[in-house]
């Protein structure tokens, strides 16, 4: 199943981007044209963020390519309307030709001659402005950036002036998020058309500030030839994916979740698991655990249901003799969420192997200590399947070097998740979403206080919740992981960070539900 042609716009690459340029070029609009709507853009961008720039001065640094001439209109844009602006040169005026060049001599027009101070003099020129905007380098960086245009980002740096970088910061990769050498720290980034893999993906995240991106009018035609198979979730795509509620709905038609978690210790994962469920809009809960905490289960629950199942003696975990009752448990069961807190003892693990080699098993998100029951010679996952690692759990999976996870979770997430035939949720900074036809998707929302135990068991139980719901398993996880992390935005919001705990996360999923569906609660 592929959302993406159809809910989630895609998200390129550098080489993807300029392939989009040059074709909307071939379809008729003019490079000129594109770099003076791109301009405009950031010019309307600058206006709204700082209430019309009044008594404001922005100084522009410009390289010699299209960023750069970028970086010109702005400078003619915002001398038009009495805003003081400063625009630098970071090359020779003898080598700006092309568009650009025909955008410097349109600014030079308006404004006067431009200058090009030696780098070690920039910083004291940008510090005299209120709003510095980085036109410097655009996506076709590849590498760390030449001597000169790193200390020409270096002044743009300690200068302390806000800065508003065009496309992405001077110094990003935009392929893959990583920075090579110098970098621009910007406060805002403005980019076009499309968002780009390395606006995403740390550490080129956390040089982008906020990221806005503005529409210069390439046409459908030119990004539907694009063949990039990574997309960006959306507010609005999500909102089209979650399952629609019937206003006669009652408690059998919202689907029965059946969750199989804890152990000694960890009846908190299970507990948050099926809590998460249910604020997912699951009509039922049922939670099968060790007999031994069934009780401690019946006190810190209220609205699930809870069975108690066999266990091995002293270590309080689920034994094999447990699999007839989990069957059992089963039975009216629309989704199966499995792993949170349920330990690694080996008949424990045997007991998942043996449950999710079930032919008829109801769709299912398998997380945590049933990943390592898995990792660990289990059945291979198929179709139906929600996979929920962490990078650690994804290496012990795919047996994947760690470190190659880290450079390349797009491609391996896409690969692993093709050759199961599983929908495989990738948790990290992004989380990546892969399906069995290839495809990728990038959730943009979430934060650090996410770093929390049960955040996970958060999500696990939000998957779960909707596809009790009747949610394909592609659609299941991409809501989740959206929700889950606009959840974790609204605690950070009101908590910080370093204060949050799962719970909080969970308190907070039905207001993200309903920020996503346009709706508001009552005060």
């Amino acid at each position: 199943m592929s959302l993406a042609s159809v809910d989630f716009p895609k998200l390129v690459t550098g080489g993807q981007m300029s392939d989009i340029d040059r074709l909307s070029i071939e379809m008729g609009v003019p490079g000129a044209e594109l770099m003076e709507r791109a301009g405009a853009g950031v010019v309307r961008t600058l206006e709204e963020r700082w209430s019309g720039l009044e008594d404001l001065r922005v100084a522009v640094v410009c390289g010699k390519g299209n960023n750069g001439g970028d970086g010109f209109v702005v400078g003619r844009r915002l001398a038009q309307e009495g805003v003081p602006a400063a625009v630098y040169l970071a090359a020779p005026r003898e080598q700006i030709t092309g568009d650009a060049g025909h955008h410097l001599e349109r600014l030079e027009a308006q404004a006067g001659p431009v200058v090009q101070p030696p780098p070690e003099d920039l910083t004291a020129a940008l510090s005299e402005a209120d709003i510095v905007v980085d036109a410097l380098l655009g996506t076709g960086l590849r590498g760390p950036p030449r001597p000169t245009a790193a200390r020409l980002i270096e002044a743009i740096n300690d200068c302390g002036r806000p800065v508003v970088a065009i496309d992405l910061p001077s110094g990003l990769q935009a392929d893959t998020g990583e920075v090579a050498g110098a970098c621009v720290r910007a406060a805002l980034t403005v980019t076009f058309g499309l968002v780009k893999v390395g606006h995403l993906f740390h550490p080129g995240r956390a040089h982008c500030g906020a990221l806005e991106l503005v529409d210069i009018g390439f046409p459908d035609a030119a990004i539907a030839r694009c063949p990039a198979t990574t997309h960006l979730l959306t507010r609005e795509g999500i909102a089209g994916l979650l399952p629609r509620r019937s206003p006669v709905a009652h408690k059998g038609s919202c689907g029965t979740v059946a969750v199989v978690a804890g152990s000694e210790g960890m009846t908190g994962a299970a507990c948050l698991t099926a809590d998460a469920a249910l604020r997912a809009g699951a009509g039922r809960v049922r939670l099968g655990a060790p007999a031994s905490l069934h009780d401690i289960l019946e006190i810190k629950l209220t609205e699930v249901m809870t069975r108690p199942l066999p266990e091995v003696r002293r270590s309080r975990c689920l034994s094999l003799r447990a699999l007839g009752e989990v069957e059992r448990l089963l039975d009216k069961a629309q989704a199966l969420a499995i792993g949170p807190g349920l330990g690694r003892h080996r008949e424990t693990g045997e007991l998942v192997r043996r449950l999710l080699s079930r032919p008829d098993l109801p769709p299912a998100v398998t997380d945590a200590d049933a990943l390592s029951a898995l990792s660990e010679g289990g059945p291979p996952p198929g179709p139906g399947k929600v996979l929920t690692p962490h990078a650690g759990e994804f290496q012990r999976l795919s047996g994947c070097d760690p470190d190659r996870v880290a450079e390349d979770p797009l491609r391996l997430a896409a690969e692993y998740a093709a050759s199961r035939s599983v929908v495989l949720v990738l948790k990290g900074a992004p989380t990546v979403v892969a399906a069995p036809d290839g495809s990728t998707f990038v959730n943009p929302t979430g934060n650090d206080g996410l770093a929390t135990a049960g955040s996970g068991d958060v999500l696990t139980g939000l998957v779960a919740g909707l596809l009790a719901q009747g949610a394909g398993s592609l659609a299941a996880a991409a809501c989740a992981v959206f929700v889950h992390g606009l959840a974790g935005d609204l605690a950070r919001d009101e908590l910080g960070p370093r204060s949050m705990r799962a719970s909080d996360v969970a308190g907070r999923i039905p207001r993200a539900l309903l920020e996503v569906t346009g709706q508001r609660a009552v005060a």
